[in-house]
């Protein structure tokens, strides 16, 4: 197995000596072409230095990851990314202005700086400047840029944990840096900003609301299109998802019988202060695992993976989830459940 090294870190105070040690090591292992599984405010990142294209190679062939989903560029601010972006738009620097460092990809025209591997074929690049201090202050001592899709096998469950990137990806990766549980829990949102007209093509934890005053604009949502090159990760039909076969149900308890009747073993997540019902636990004879989780959208956001973990971990055979309310907050999530839930 991988080594995983912990990094402590306390919000608004600098590392200490031992971690930015911690940090020199996994720059130098990242310069000589390796790959470091890095803490986001997202989730974790497999890590490689942007403009090295074998080195972005190893990512893919570590995650089994298509050679048509192009990936993040995650940079410690605007001054790193000037050799990547062909041009800057105004509505770039407004909205970064406001939400970088955080969860806020966006998508631009890039440069011939940018491998055409991290663009998978395409004339854009997706920026990110995270938030975690871990990583921001890997950025700030490597003084490159890293390419960092998610740290787990390609269309599996995320890792928001150390232990998640451990178990996904064994020795493929060099080193993993445990910077603690991701406060977010889902991707970052991504705001495409290289056509004329701002689109997201990935929700995430900044709604689209909030970014419309950002930019002091309107923004659409992905048009429809034939082509085969992607601008941004997670627009695949199938992604996020557990080994156990998922389904969103509108009545879940009814669901759930109708598993524990067949004798499967069976997850079933709900929001908030809704339980399994006794007789349900009881003829489950302890083939029912139930995870409620917070019924706020950022609550259930930053538990969902970490959940989807767990019941694989106790190899249920299916897992209901009860479908989330259909308004705009809860976007996100829906996105990333439905996309897990697909079926061919």
């Amino acid at each position: 197995m991988p080594e995983i090294v912990p990094v402590a870190w306390e919000a608004g105070t600098p590392l200490s000596a031992e971690s930015r040690a911690t940090l020199r090591r996994a720059a130098d292992i990242l310069l000589r072409g390796g790959l470091v599984a890095i803490p986001t405010e997202t989730v974790y990142g497999l890590a490689a230095v942007a403009t090295d294209a074998a080195a972005v190679a190893r990512i893919f062939a570590a995650k089994g990851r298509p050679a048509s989903n192009p990936l993040i560029v995650h940079v410690s601010g605007v001054d790193m990314l000037r050799p990547l972006v062909a041009t800057w738009p105004e509505e770039a620097e407004r909205v970064t202005a406001h939400h970088w460092p955080g969860p806020l990809t966006v998508v631009v025209p890039a440069s011939d700086a940018v491998p055409d591997v991290v663009r998978a074929g395409g004339t854009t690049v997706a920026l990110r400047s995270p938030e975690h201090p871990v990583t921001a202050s890997l950025l700030a001592i490597l003084g490159k840029p890293l390419a960092a899709p998610s740290a787990n096998r390609s269309g599996l469950i995320s890792p928001t944990t150390a232990a998640h990137v451990a178990a996904s990806l064994g020795d493929a990766v060099d080193l993993i840096l445990d910077g603690g549980t991701c406060d977010c829990g889902i991707e970052s949102t991504v705001l495409d900003l290289s056509g004329a007209v701002p689109r997201v093509l990935r929700p995430g934890p900044l709604d689209r609301q909030t970014l419309e005053v950002s930019l002091h604009g309107s923004i659409e949502g992905p048009e429809a299109t034939s082509s085969t090159v992607a601008r941004s990760p997670g627009l695949l039909p199938r992604h996020y998802a557990p080994k156990a076969e998922l389904e969103l149900a509108t009545d879940g308890r009814e669901r759930v019988h109708t598993l524990l009747a067949a004798d499967k073993r069976v997850g079933w997540i709900t929001r908030g202060a809704v339980a399994a019902t006794a007789a349900a636990a009881s003829a489950s004879k302890g083939r029912l695992h139930h995870l409620s989780l917070p019924d706020d959208p950022a609550g259930y956001a930053r538990h969902l993976y970490a959940s989807l973990h767990a019941l694989d971990d106790l190899g249920v055979e299916a897992i209901v989830v009860d479908r989330p309310p259909g308004d705009e907050a809860w976007h996100a999530v829906q996105d990333r459940l439905t996309r897990a839930s697909y079926r061919e």
